[in-house]
């Protein structure tokens, strides 16, 4: 368990936020099911996941997918988050044994992976200047002097 600074659990809080906007939204059965086989048994693949929910190998997947593109994306987006431990070791096992087949593409692929889930390197810029200070000053504030 982990206590954020209230004493409140955050182990699954993201987890936590994100069910209860879903348990805001009303969805059909289908569309419950396809959201679950797009991220489960279809993998990703958008027909395979609407034949699996029910839908009619004639419906559009423009039709389902466009009334379901948020929920699509937040889904995606929480996969990555739930992924980003494990591309974080997978750049540690690459450090580890650096000769391992694929390490190349590890890394790649756990950068990536780290970069669509808000893990960035951080980067610093070093700023100088050899020609004196630098000001900032306020913006210009006009006086009315009518009054």
């Amino acid at each position: 368990m982990v206590l954020n600074k209230f004493g409140k659990d955050t182990t699954n809080l993201a987890l936590q936020t994100f069910m209860s906007r879903e348990m805001n939204k009303t969805y059909t059965d289908k569309q419950t099911a396809f959201l679950e086989a797009l991220l489960g048994e279809a993998r990703g693949d958008i027909r395979p996941a609407m034949t699996i929910a029910g839908y009619a190998k004639t419906t559009k997947t423009a039709e389902v997918v466009s009334s379901l593109k948020e929920e699509i994306t937040e889904r995606a987006s929480m996969m990555l988050a739930m992924n980003a431990p494990k591309a974080a070791f997978g750049i540690v096992d690459v450090l580890n044994d650096p000769s391992s087949l694929g390490a190349r593409n590890a890394i790649s692929a756990a950068r990536e992976v780290l970069d669509r889930s808000g893990l960035v390197k951080k980067e610093q810029i070093e700023v100088t200047n050899n020609s004196g200070g630098i000001f900032v000053l306020p913006p210009k504030t006009f006086i009315d002097e009518k009054s």
